[in-house]
């Protein structure tokens, strides 16, 4: 299994265009490195591949692996795409993906009809794309040699769908983890999550890599640094630190590699000098950062 990160960062990358924190203005000036908006590319064979989320910086992630390109005049070596929830970060790449490519669109129901109900993916010809339902707990063939289980995950709607009153740790088709299989190894990948129950540690327990949830370093960041009033969990991404954290809470779980994705711009995780950074290294973590590769 061929495992490449094609996006590291959270919703707007690092920097954000409009956000002039350290860390933003930092990678501006070359200091530390950018990031793009979270999504991986995954093999069995490294001739198949299937894309987990379709950032909105899709055709820059495509056009800077070599593994993706096409290898004719037309055509991709991209089979299918799953994504993992509706928000925006994760799906609006699909319109990169419009050109005439015949390929799989796999999500859970309750997505579909998400991706369904926006007029402009309509531009996905539905001769070519064929848009798959997935069940929950039911596994599938992604692409040839892959095998993909989605399960859910505590979560909540996409932003641009929520109303009055906020859950943010459903559980149901809206935001899911997915267990990828094959060649007798086990991945995770778990962009998106509001906490860590016991039943999710055992379900990834012995797995060969997990890609997990690093959005932000501490529940209130965002606050504190003058940056917006949302916590992370009002967000439904759990911290990595403090109490109830990934960091602690994932602690115990035995697993070959495990790896932060989907950073934050205001998470000290994404300058390499930081004590944060050495303190999840020093815990095993990895970081993840854009063209990293993972063969579990």
């Amino acid at each position: 299994m061929r495992i490449l990160i094609l996006g590291s960062g959270a919703g707007g990358g690092v920097p954000q265009w409009n956000c002039g924190c350290r860390n933003c203005d930092a990678a501006r000036q070359g200091h530390i490195p950018a990031m793009s908006q979270s999504g991986i590319a995954v093999s069995a064979n490294g001739r198949d591949w299937a894309l987990v989320n379709a950032s909105p910086d899709l055709r820059q992630q495509l056009a800077a692996t070599p593994a993706l390109r096409p290898q004719g005049l037309r055509g991709s070596p991209i089979r299918s795409v799953l994504v993992t929830n509706g928000d925006i970060d994760h799906v609006a790449g699909l319109l990169t993906l419009r050109e005439g490519q015949a390929f799989d669109l796999f999500a859970t129901p309750a997505i579909q009809a998400v991706l369904a109900a926006n007029p402009m993916l309509s531009a996905l010809d539905p001769a070519l794309v064929q848009r798959r339902e997935v069940a929950l707990d039911c596994g599938f063939d992604l692409v040839p040699g892959l095998r993909a289980t989605l399960f859910a995950v505590p979560g909540k709607v996409p932003l641009y769908l929520e109303g009055a009153r906020v859950e943010t740790e459903l559980m149901g088709e809206q935001t899911v983890g997915v267990e990828l299989a094959a060649n007798g190894r086990r991945a995770f990948y778990i962009p998106g999550c509001a906490s860590v129950p016991d039943w999710l540690r055992d379900r990834i327990e012995g797995a060969d890599a997990l890609l997990f949830d690093g959005t932000l370093w501490t529940d209130d960041e965002m606050v504190r640094e003058g940056l917006g009033a949302k916590t992370g969990r009002r967000m439904g991404h759990v911290p990595v630190s403090g109490p109830g954290g990934s960091l602690d809470a994932l602690g115990r779980v035995s697993l070959g590699a495990r790896i932060y994705v989907h950073l934050n711009n205001s998470n000290p995780l994404v300058d390499p000098a930081s004590p944060e950074r050495a303190q999840a290294q020093a815990a095993g973590w990895k970081i993840g950062h854009d063209g990293m590769e993972i063969a579990p």
